[in-house]
């Protein structure tokens, strides 16, 4: 018979001839022999290279994991307590709203599913703190800002959001509910970075968002609205900030086209309560700042500094 025998690291057969084994069997034997012992010893089999190319991903969608502009931005806060617990509500300047219903200790993005996603203005309703409203695009004139595409509304906390109009804003600054009437929002919009725009100035809807007038308006097409604030004693009173602005590739200006020209700079307020947001009169001072921008004190003797009545 046929002998399988171990010499070193090798094998070698010893035939050995047997009377009562078929020669066929003895072949047999010495065939499985032989691929047993290449199985044992064999090396291991070079490794299959793995392709990857377009068509691996392809059944992959894709999500949004970050800012694809300069982040690290809050552009607006608001809050207000709700069953003993504070809620907070962020727009980042590239980043969204984000939510928090306890204080500030955690937060979650809401505003993900909508098409633009930087905010510059957040409010809640006095009346219904459900309501939620967020301006787009981010008010600090930056090189590197992003856009909007209007003004939304949440009546869910957020949960789910409605463009109320204003699509060819570009950037809002800020945002006041009448704490008397929810249906009268105003809305002040700075406008277009790069170019001239007839979008600019106050805007004040009395529908709740349905529709909306232009109360106040630049004196040229480069200025918009700054800042707004109302008097927290009356809320027919609000202080309007207008600036003149333009920012190129080369250079930003603030005030004047150049330094003879007249800047559209300015505070106004009409002059009468019975004619709301109609003939605006300028209140600021002569050298008032070129960027009309804060929030209006409390005290009633600051008053006479700059207001309007729409």
């Amino acid at each position: 018979m046929d002998v399988l025998t171990p010499k070193s690291r090798c094998f070698y057969f010893i035939a050995e001839e047997s009377a009562d084994m078929p020669k066929s069997i003895r072949y047999f034997a010495a065939v499985m022999m032989v691929l047993f012992a290449t199985m044992i010893f064999a090396g291991p089999a070079p490794a299959q290279e793995v392709k990857f190319d377009s068509d691996t991903i392809s059944g992959l969608g894709a999500r949004n994991i970050g800012s694809a502009a300069m982040s690290g931005r809050v552009a607006a806060i608001a809050a207000v307590k709700e069953d003993g617990r504070l809620t907070v509500y962020v727009g980042a300047a590239s980043g969204g709203v984000w939510k928090s219903s306890n204080g500030g200790t955690t937060f979650k993005p809401v505003f993900d599913k909508e098409a633009a996603q930087s905010i510059g203005a957040v409010a809640i309703d006095p009346q219904a703190p459900k309501t939620i409203w967020a301006g787009t695009g981010e008010a600090w004139t930056r090189n590197s800002v992003s856009i909007g595409n209007g003004i939304y509304k949440s009546t869910d906390g957020g949960d789910s959001w409605t463009n109320m109009g204003l699509q060819n804003s570009e950037r809002i600054a800020k945002i006041i509910v009448d704490p008397r009437n929810s249906n009268t929002v105003y809305a002040c919009v700075p406008g277009k970075l790069w170019s001239d725009s007839e979008d600019r100035g106050v805007y004040k809807t009395t529908d709740g968002g349905k529709s909306w007038s232009k109360i106040l308006k630049g004196a040229n097409l480069s200025t918009g609205c700054s800042m707004i604030s109302m008097n927290p004693q009356d809320s027919k009173v609000l202080f309007a900030g207008m600036w003149d602005f333009r920012r190129k590739g080369w250079t930003f200006r603030s005030g004047g086209e150049n330094p003879t020209a007249a800047s559209g700079s300015a505070f106004s307020r009409p002059p009468t309560a019975e004619r709301p947001g109609r003939n605006w009169m300028k209140r600021a001072p002569k050298g008032s700042p070129r960027n009309l921008g804060g929030a209006l004190p409390s005290q009633s003797r600051h008053q006479n500094q700059m207001s309007c009545t729409p």
